[in-house]
């Protein structure tokens, strides 16, 4: 599993040696001057991640703590087209870095080779930067032609974002290179219904990796005769709960488990008060049957039973939405989404770095409380923030004095940075130790 120095290797591999390479083949960097890729990189990634509202002036004090003095007016004028092809490149190499934790000790997580989530963040740009990633556009012309989609699989038994890449924000799900990535065999696939494809299934399938899937209602299901099934038909003969084996899709035919269970009224209700409103925001009116359909959780999974429960099978289900707590990290604390100019390149190289710091501040947290199944990674972001400055005046100068900051960042998490237990609604940690017992103590 990746260690201290495998982060420290790491760190300057991207931020140092890809850093100069990638600003001389964007023209960044056209002849030798003391304002290098590194030191470009380093400060903003770094005074990023210190400060995600920094002003120019502040940037320019983290360039001079990296070895290059330079004005805010000096600076400013360094935010180009090859300043962002620089950044996006070195993005794309920190990407390819996968920085992994020994797996946490969560049985139900041990099952499997690893349990990985994915889905995608839209983080909305000027409308000059259409060119460069294109918007959905909406029902006004301002504000939504231009907008970045970061598709992110994550592993949750050991931490790493296995995979990060970016795309247009007009682009589907389900055409995302995200979809190719190969898992190990024995490995659970958990995601949205936006990557729900039955083809995509039955690759994982012959890869011998397990899905567990919110089910697309629109998709054909058939008993083990071949005959059509209606899953109104199979709902309410289930009471609260269904564990039923059926076909997948009309072509296909995959074996899986339909899974289903019966939500609370008060969930039902708010379900269908958001499709009535999304129906009638396009001037249409939901069937019947999606109304019936709210009523339940319907899932499908490929795992056996003595693999996972319906009970197990919901809780890892919930567990998915760490991710989009991770999205929330990235933008309530790292501020991906947000800048202080209205430069649209100036933008573009603040979205790729603080994207940068994000996946930094991640490989922090790895190496610092990934270990503990109560890690709070709010709390664990805040104290890598507070070394950002030191990691920035260590990282190009002295490994060993990035090594030592990082025991520290570790010794620091281990006694902060955790979750309090809750008994009214527990945490997904609680949910998943106490999954496998299925009950809480």
């Amino acid at each position: 599993m990746s260690s201290i120095p495998y982060v420290c290797a790491a760190l300057h591999t991207v931020l140092t040696t890809v850093a100069n390479t990638a600003a001389r083949s964007t023209g960044f960097i056209r002849r030798q001057r003391q304002l290098t890729g590194a030191s470009f990189v380093h400060a903003l990634v770094f005074g990023f991640l210190a400060k995600p509202t920094a002003s120019g002036d502040f940037l320019a004090q983290a360039a001079a703590a990296a070895g290059t003095p330079i004005s805010e007016q000096g600076l400013t004028q360094r935010f180009t087209p090859q300043a962002a092809a620089c950044l996006q490149t070195v993005l794309g190499a920190a990407a390819q870095q996968v920085v992994a934790a020994d797996p946490v000790a969560i049985p139900l997580l041990e099952r499997f080779t690893g349990v990985y989530v994915l889905d995608s963040t839209v983080i909305m740009l000027p409308d000059a930067l259409a060119s460069e990633w294109q918007g959905n556009g909406g029902s006004t012309t301002v504000g939504t032609s231009a907008a970045l989609k970061v598709q992110v699989l994550w592993n949750l038994s050991q931490g790493s974002l296995q995979h990060v890449s970016l795309q247009s924000g007009r682009a589907n799900d389900n055409a995302s290179s995200v979809q190719d990535v190969v898992l190990p065999a024995g490995a659970l696939r958990i995601a949205d219904l936006g990557y729900f494809a039955v083809p995509r299934i039955a690759t994982l399938l012959a890869q011998q990796v397990f899905v567990l899937s919110r089910l697309n209602t629109q998709v054909a299901l058939f008993d083990q005769q071949g005959q059509r099934l209606d899953l109104l038909d199979l709902l309410p003969q289930a009471g609260a709960t269904l564990d039923h084996p059926v076909l997948l899709g009309a072509k296909e035919r995959l074996a899986v488990r339909l899974l289903a269970v019966r939500v609370p009224q008060e969930v039902a209700d708010q379900r269908r008060r958001r499709l009535r409103k999304e129906f009638g925001d396009k001037g249409k009116t939901p069937s019947a049957r999606l109304l019936a359909l709210a009523a339940w959780t319907s899932v499908v999974t490929t795992a056996p039973v003595e693999q996972m429960s319906v009970a197990e099978a919901l809780v890892l289900l919930r567990a998915r939405w760490q991710i989009e707590l991770l999205f929330k990290l990235w933008k309530s604390h790292g501020r991906v989404d947000e800048w202080r100019s209205a430069q649209p390149w100036r933008i573009l190289c603040e979205v790729y770095a603080k994207l940068l710091a994000m996946i930094v501040q991640h490989w922090v947290l790895l190496v610092g409380c990934w270990h503990q199944p109560n890690r709070s990674l709010v709390k664990a972001a805040q104290t890598v923030q507070g070394y950002a400055l030191a990691l920035l005046s260590a990282v190009d100068k002295s490994p060993e004095r990035v090594a030592e900051l990082l025991e520290e960042v570790h010794r620091c998490l281990v006694r902060a940075g955790r979750l309090n237990r809750r008994k009214q609604k527990p945490n997904t940690y609680q949910l998943l130790l106490a999954a496998p017992s299925g009950a809480l103590t």
